[in-house]
């Protein structure tokens, strides 16, 4: 695997496989069987693959947020290896943002709805930040989990409204033997914490009103941002102490 940290690097390196498929995993490390079922689609359906590992800080509408991010990159290196990942793409702050962030993308529709009426901001961060590394990557398809399904459908739509060459592609939620969907959140759940976290799951399959699964969730130690139908899913996002989880399931 090489590791490429600056877009000039990259550009020379896509030249030399020109004309082979390329698909594109970008994440913010802290890598999870959620994050290598999307690496293990792209190895199967392209020729390279490629792994990007950034913590966008743009899109973290709390600092505590941030700093409490995790990041073992070391570990994220030794499973990249082991999944024989071709590049990973290791940038600082500075190569994504020379412009300091001064230039956004804005959505003023679905953005504001869910996580973005609870995270001001957040999306703004998300879809100029994928705009960036797709510009720069230039893959032939990129992968997207759908427990953040509001952002893959964000993503999805921009490309499209954009006329951006890259396929935007869905991968299905992984969950842990719990129901718990595979999160890097979830190593900052505490003892007490950990064990009440799956109820999230069992609640949004519940045959009940968003009310009523909102108040089951509370009744559990939850605080609830949202329970809502929408895009024929049931989504959720609600706090467990300082870590707050989202879920969705199809209707």
């Amino acid at each position: 695997m090489k590791i490429i940290k600056r877009p000039a690097q990259w550009d020379t390196e896509r030249k030399k496989f020109r004309g082979n498929s390329l698909g594109f995993v970008p994440t913010m490390g802290a890598l999870h069987e959620g994050h290598l079922s999307l690496i293990r689609r792209s190895l199967k359906e392209n020729d390279l693959t490629c792994v990007s590992i950034f913590v966008n800080r743009t899109q973290f509408n709390d600092k505590k947020d941030l700093i409490n991010y995790p990041r073992p990159l070391k570990k994220d290196i030794v499973k990249l290896r082991k999944e024989k990942v071709d590049f990973l793409f290791l940038p600082a702050f500075a190569e994504i943002y020379p412009d300091k962030y001064r230039f956004r993308i804005l959505e003023n529709r679905k953005s504001r709805l869910l996580c973005g009426a609870h995270r001001p901001g957040h999306f703004e961060g998300v879809l100029t930040v994928v705009m960036k590394l797709l510009n720069i990557i230039n893959p032939d398809r990129a992968y997207f989990g759908e427990k953040d399904f509001q952002q893959y459908m964000l993503v999805k739509e921009m490309t499209e409204a954009f006329f951006m060459k890259t396929k935007i592609i869905s991968c299905p939620i992984v969950r842990e033997t719990s129901g718990l969907a595979a999160s890097s959140r979830n190593r900052l759940l505490g003892p007490k914490e950990k064990p009440l976290a799956p109820f999230l799951y069992k609640a949004l399959k519940m045959r009940k009103s968003d009310e009523d699964v909102k108040k089951y969730l509370e009744n559990r130690g939850f605080k609830v941002d949202y329970v809502e139908r929408k895009w024929g899913r049931r989504l959720a996002a609600a706090w467990l102490g300082k870590v707050r989880l989202i879920d969705n399931v199809k209707i």
